[in-house]
């Protein structure tokens, strides 16, 4: 797949320039780097090198390096699993920017909803966020993910455990929601 270049921008945000680019195992380190940053950790179950690299082979995921601003620089990675899903279900397994507040994760949710529904035919895009990343799920919120369910105390933390909230736009909300002018044009 090539480079997804657009910019996204929200009512409250001037546009933030990003791009989708395959990840290439020359990219590993900086993933790493990134899911082994403190600030994301917490967040995060982290994969080892080896999980990525098969991620990036296997045709059932995409992973992404998101690039941004006016250089284009690397400022995040994302995963999608199930892009071959006779169901139409595909999962934004994980996305992580560097930069909190500088809009390019907005942005890059945007550019991943357009690649989801009008790339790669899902008619449902899903994600889980721990209950605890209070940040992370009012952002899904505001992009018109919906609440499916809590799987209670999933996951287990060096303090005991933590439950996954799981979110989900079907297609139809996603064209709604394009109607509108909340999502990047086809």
């Amino acid at each position: 797949m090539t480079a997804v270049n657009f910019a996204a921008s929200s009512p409250s945000r001037t546009a933030a320039r990003v791009r989708l680019r395959p990840t290439m195992t020359s990219d590993l380190e900086f993933v790493l780097s990134l899911e082994q940053d403190p600030e994301n950790l917490a967040f995060i179950t982290p994969w080892e090198r080896i999980q990525h690299e098969a991620a990036v082979r296997f045709p059932d995921f995409r992973h992404f390096i998101i690039e941004g601003g006016e250089g284009l620089d690397a400022v995040g990675f994302l995963i999608f699993i199930g892009c071959r899903s006779q169901h139409q279900s595909l999962e934004l397994k994980r996305m992580v920017v560097a930069t909190k507040g500088a809009g390019y994760g907005r942005a890059a949710l945007r550019v991943a909803k357009k690649v989801a529904f009008d790339d790669l035919g899902a008619h449902r895009f899903w994600l889980d966020v721990k209950a605890r990343n209070t940040r992370a799920k009012a952002f899904y919120d505001s992009e018109g993910f919906v609440v499916e369910g809590q799987l209670r105390e999933a996951v287990k933390l060096a303090e005991g455990f933590d439950s996954l909230i799981v979110m989900s736009m079907l297609k139809p909300e996603f064209t709604g929601r394009r109607g509108l002018g909340l999502e990047l044009r086809a």
